[in-house]
């Protein structure tokens, strides 16, 4: 018999092995349950992978290197941390997939999931569809159109190859004066829970029969979703960003708590967790909440993630004990934490701290395996690389549309005449001349808001592709109307302008979070010269680009009709859909509007209740029919 070499054999021998190995490495194969796929690849995973998997950094610090070497488990691209300014679909995809190249070439080979601010669309990138902000959508009173947008952000967000969406933002903001209170749906919780539909648009309808608390994301064409900030940032005192939220028990689950109900039921994958204090506790080291309540009594088997450098700011200043902010978050219940760009400390820190048992291995590998669940579920396993199959949904025409719906449908108005006098709106498309005046008319950058580019949003016209509430004037009126813009027009110049009647656009400059905390809540000057100067003169209909209500009644006997567009995105079409009569108005408040500052808070059923118009008002028009 002949005899074979003995390295041949030794060849043999390993290729038996390596073969024997990859067959019981049940982790990698996706016919095993999930639960299974966790426990195997845990029992593998040494205490630096498993913390690794709990850090999230940005990109700006990520290298395919780091990613390899300390098993990051995610990445996240804060609102202006692109490629490069403008960049194309296939830039991004092809970052990220340099970067997850990076993940899989670890021992274990464990993807990385990729975050971002899409707030309202995939709103970090060049020519996205910019849809209105969630104070818009509240508007609307329509989930089914928020779950619509929801897939259409998903498709989009994955059309840059990114994973993983930090939203819906779920706060119910009881004071405007909160410089967030765009992003919240309503004052009203029973709003904002109907509007959890963007969920199941996000993530995917979860199957009939699904265990409570589970994640859900079904399929490429979906992300995973994030409900956020947990929880009752929307009641601070004085609407301050990142304060404290006096309250007690009922009012908390009565008022900030049913929309994460929801969201748990519908599958959400990961909770984000607020900035802020309930009763004096740091939120971020709230383990009666974290843990006792979302995680054992709600059942939410998810992973929940800390805000921005949120547990730096469990002391204060940010940061003067970062190992005690470390060990309060993670005994919290903190699963992931957004460490942008300091892992290096973080994943030191809490290394020590396991290795003497101040924080226990139990605590570590509950955290590893909500990670690991969300990973498993979203198939970032099977299918770890994003190819160009969804570039072609970013700023379609179709989710163009849909927004432009979305813009059309948020629309309050607030006056239309009184007084016995005929309506102003719709107004005639077809007039002799006609003024169009106000800061916000053509700056698409104002008309779109925080959150958009960049963190605190952008001005002008550059910042991305869309319709400006100008163009859109001039596309929609008779060809034989003349249009004549004036930003800050002077009495003079309307009244010697013979014009029919104007359109008066102003409001608020973009600004997001802490920024955006207003006390006085005044409508921005020029804005209030620009109505006088105008409306006292001709008639007029003012729109206000706002994120929340703001004092109107010193001007409003001078207005002839008002409109509240919100922040309304990129599609400017929508607001002179209505205006001209194309549709009618329909919207409805989402949030009180107050008379004066003094009122506030001021929510519906409150004893003090007086306001200059309710939760829940909007005059409505009927399209114009043309014979």
């Amino acid at each position: 018999m002949a005899k074979f070499p003995s390295f041949l054999v030794e060849l043999l021998l390993l290729c038996c092995l390596a073969a024997m190995g990859e067959a019981n490495e049940k982790y990698k194969d996706p016919k095993q349950p999930i639960g299974i796929r966790i426990r195997d690849l845990m029992k593998r995973m040494t205490l630096a992978e498993k913390i690794g998997q709990m850090t999230q950094i940005d990109r700006k610090t990520a290298t395919p290197e780091i990613m390899k070497e300390y098993s990051i488990g995610s990445l996240i691209s804060s609102p202006g941390s692109v490629p490069r300014v403008q960049a194309t679909a296939e830039e991004w995809i092809q970052m990220i997939n340099d970067f997850q190249h990076g993940s899989l070439s670890s021992r274990l080979g464990i993807p990385m999931i990729y975050g971002v601010d899409a707030v309202h669309g995939s709103n970090n990138v060049y020519k996205a569809t910019i849809f209105p902000h969630n104070v818009g959508l509240g508007a609307t009173r329509d989930p089914e159109l928020v779950r619509k947008i929801g897939a259409a952000t998903a498709l989009e967000v994955r059309a840059t190859g990114s994973t993983y969406a930090f939203g819906p933002c779920i706060s119910v903001c009881r004071d405007p004066r909160w410089g967030q209170c765009y992003e919240s749906y309503s004052e009203d919780p029973e709003i904002v829970q109907a509007m959890t539909e963007i969920i199941p648009g996000l993530q995917g309808e979860i199957p009939a029969n699904s265990r409570k608390g589970i994640p859900y994301v079904g399929g490429k064409g979906k992300v995973a979703a994030c409900a956020k900030q947990f929880v009752g940032d929307g009641g601070t005192i004085r609407g301050i960003g990142e304060n404290n939220t006096i309250i007690d028990w009922h009012g908390l689950m009565s008022i900030h708590m049913p929309a994460y109900y929801d969201s748990i039921i519908k599958g959400v994958a990961t909770v984000m967790v607020s900035y802020t204090s309930l009763n004096g506790k740091k939120m971020h080291a709230h383990h009666q909440l974290i843990t006792e309540f979302l995680k054992n009594t709600l059942k939410f088997r998810g992973f929940v993630i800390s805000n921005w450098q949120g547990i730096d700011k469990i002391t204060s200043p940010p940061g003067a004990n970062y190992t005690y902010s470390v060990e309060a978050a993670i005994n919290a219940g903190m699963d992931m934490v957004m460490t942008p760009f300091n892992h290096s400390e973080f994943i030191g820190n809490l290394t020590d701290l396991v290795k003497k048992n101040v924080i226990s291995m139990s605590r570590i590998d509950d955290a590893v395996a909500r990670i690991l669940r969300v990973k498993f579920t979203m198939g970032l396993f099977e299918s770890p690389f994003t190819d160009l199959s969804f570039v072609s949904h970013l700023g379609s025409q179709a989710h163009r549309d849909l927004a432009r719906e979305a813009v059309r449908k948020s629309l309050v108005l607030l006056k239309n005449r009184e007084n016995g006098d005929p309506p102003l709106l719709p107004l005639p498309k077809k007039a002799n001349k006609i003024l169009v005046a106000g800061t916000h008319a053509n700056n698409l950058g104002y008309q779109c808001g925080g959150w958009t580019i960049t963190w605190q949003g952008l001005e002008g016209n550059n910042l991305t592709t869309g319709t400006t509430i100008l163009s859109a004037i001039s596309a929609t009126i008779d060809p034989s109307t003349q249009v004549v813009y004036s930003e800050n027009p002077d009495v003079e110049f309307v009244k010697c302008g013979n014009f029919s009647y104007a359109i008066v656009v102003v409001g608020e400059k973009p600004y997001a979070e802490v920024l955006g905390d207003n006390l006085n809540l005044t409508i921005p000057e020029p804005g209030p010269s620009t109505i006088t100067n105008v409306c006292t003169s001709i008639k007029c209909v003012v729109v206000l680009i706002s994120g929340r209500p703001l004092l109107v009644q010193p001007y409003l006997p001078l207005m002839d009709a008002l409109v509240v567009a919100w922040l309304p995105g990129s599609e400017g079409q929508g607001v002179a859909d209505v205006l001209f009569g194309d549709y009618g108005f329909t919207g409805k408040l989402p949030h009180t509007w107050f008379k004066t500052v003094e009122q506030l808070p001021m929510n519906f059923g409150d004893p003090h209740y007086d306001p200059l118009f309710p939760l829940g008002f909007g005059l409505t028009t009927k399209p114009i029919v043309v014979e």
